[in-house]
């Protein structure tokens, strides 16, 4: 399989044609192998319009959803960046061309020896993994200028958001009554408020952000 021209069709049909327009973002994409954080398996579904679930609870939205997520949270060449549960390190990749440093966090560890892997494979040299469940976030490392959850959450992130700086942006795929909106939350002051940015076909929930199952007697 040609997966450089596959690359290629996937950012013309699916980032540029979905209102993603900053070149920075449409070269990010064009330049992460996005085949080489995928197992073998599966890398032959690497650039097709659909999440592909590829470990345990780990999943590769679509690159229409991350682009249109990711430009809505206006990062900046000087930005600390949080990538939540990074699994393979495709996510992390992105946001290092992006900001100035990712700092990923990731409690499957395998998947976080593989994310390092592929980053000094590919060059990324201002990424860095720590040991951690992904809804406590690295408090110790931050306050961060962005953090982004890359698959589903169901309850709003308030520890995490906690980790912002002041005029932070959070960004993550919020899931409700079975539907999924691309949306961002913007630190003021104590508080943040969330705001739906557009519909997202991502669908697998993260741990540790999951709705409490409610009870009918």
């Amino acid at each position: 399989m040609d997966f450089e021209a596959a690359r290629k069709h996937m950012v013309d049909s699916q980032v540029r044609t979905n209102d993603v327009t900053d070149p920075r973002i449409q070269r990010a994409f064009e330049t992460v192998p996005r085949e080489r954080f995928l197992p073998a398996e599966l890398r032959a579904q690497a650039y097709i319009d659909r999440e592909v679930v590829y470990a345990p609870g780990r999943t590769m939205p679509t690159a229409r959803d991350y682009a249109k997520l990711i430009d809505a949270l206006d990062i900046a060449p000087g930005n600390l960046i949080l990538d939540v549960a990074c699994g393979s390190g495709y996510s992390t990749a992105i946001l290092a061309s992006l900001g100035e440093m990712v700092v990923a966090v990731e409690n499957n560890e395998p998947l976080a020896a593989l994310a390092q892997e592929n980053w000094s494979a590919i060059g990324a040299v201002n990424a860095a993994v720590i040991s951690g469940e992904p809804a406590d976030g690295a408090a110790r490392q931050g306050p961060f200028d962005v953090i982004v959850i890359g698959q589903a959450i169901e309850v709003e992130p308030a520890a995490l958001l906690k980790q912002l700086k002041d005029g932070g942006r959070l960004g993550a795929f919020f899931r409700q009554g079975g539907v999924t909106k691309g949306c961002v939350w913007r630190r003021a002051g104590a508080s943040a408020g969330r705001a739906d940015v557009f519909d997202a076909s991502v669908r697998t929930t993260l741990d540790g952000f999951t709705r409490p199952k409610s009870f009918v007697f």
